[in-house]
């Protein structure tokens, strides 16, 4: 992907950068960028903010922010109000696939260009560059690892997924890659309950606990996001199956994200296993990205992060990369 819409804006900014910026209707003339959340509602999503800002004042770079509380149309408003206030890129979180495209329409019409951040949106007549985690595979290598650990217990295991948002890319991704990974694994994966929880705390929980009354037996548990593990230990608390590794009972739970909570979990001994987005790596790629675009450069329409998955095995070894032990030890 080249530089959007605007080839002149694109040469003009990059005659500004020789000179120290595009100005961004500032008074100075640095880059301005505007960052646009749609949620800092999870650990993530603040981590995340945190990242792209750390990255910007590195770079000298003037930020303006903008959190659309979850509202498409608020955050339409804020990406007209960049373009209004002629910055020279936008980082994005989109509500999510569809709303979004017509903020995205709005950058592109003004020959901004923009990145989103971590979720992406639905290509319909919109361009944009996305950086995101590679959402299937990290699912997958973390449900297998699960896996594993079921076999060596010697029985068949009844599971549960807790689904994310069936309108986040991301959540569909996460769906997929656990139900890859249990395929050809019947044997000793039976999944007996699909949880909706629309990222939703009350929902994620009303479902685990439904899930248990049918099921009291299940044993295997992935969700497709650590955020919500509190509602979830919650309900395993209510129904007598939170038990660390090891002890009679215990329900064999995989997350992904790598948030704080998932990482006291599994140093407590209750987690197996997490699939880490690398979020240092994302606020990094999504700026240079920026960056390429105002200078003209290709720059693929979709930046992936490998991630990795973080497990009892490998804790002590990769904890420094995990961001969620990284807020944990206050570094």
């Amino acid at each position: 992907m080249t530089f959007l819409r605007n080839p002149l804006l694109a040469l003009t900014c990059f005659l500004s950068l020789l000179l120290g910026g595009c100005g961004g209707g500032s008074s100075d003339d640095r880059i301005t960028i505007g960052v646009a959340f749609e949620t800092l509602q999870t650990e993530y999503w603040v981590a995340g903010f945190d990242a792209i800002k750390a990255e910007l004042e590195k770079r000298d770079i003037r930020i303006l922010e903008a959190i659309a509380d979850s509202d498409s149309n608020r955050q339409l408003q804020q990406i007209k109000t960049f373009v209004t206030r002629r910055v020279d890129g936008i980082i994005m979180v989109p509500k999510d696939a569809k709303t979004s495209i017509p903020a995205i329409k709005a950058a592109n019409e003004a020959g901004i260009p923009i990145v989103l951040f971590n979720r992406i949106a639905d290509r319909e007549g919109v361009e944009f560059v996305g950086v995101q985690a590679d959402n299937f595979a990290l699912a997958k290598a973390t449900v297998d690892y699960m896996v594993e650990k079921a076999r060596e217990t010697g029985r068949k295991h009844k599971a549960m997924v807790v689904l994310g948002d069936m309108g986040d890319h991301n959540a569909i991704g996460r769906r997929d890659g656990f139900f890859a990974a249990i395929d050809g694994n019947e044997d000793i994966i039976e999944v007996v309950a699909r949880v909706p929880s629309e990222w939703n705390q009350e929902k994620a929980q009303a479902g685990v606990v439904n899930a248990f009354q049918a099921n009291p037996d299940i044993s295997f548990l992935f969700t497709s996001s650590d955020f919500l593990f509190p509602s979830i230990v919650s309900a395993l608390k209510a129904a007598d199956k939170y038990h660390k590794i090891g002890e009679p009972g215990h329900v064999i739970l995989g997350g992904f994200d790598g948030d704080a909570t998932a990482w006291q979990m599994m140093q407590d001994g209750y987690l197996s296993a997490t699939g880490v987005q690398d979020v240092y790596f994302e606020a990094e790629a999504s700026v240079q990205a920026i960056l390429d675009l105002l200078e003209g450069k290709e720059v693929p329409e979709l930046i992936r992060d490998p991630g990795f998955v973080i497990h009892q095995s490998n804790m002590e070894a990769m904890k420094d990369r995990m961001w969620g032990a990284v807020i944990s030890s206050g570094n």
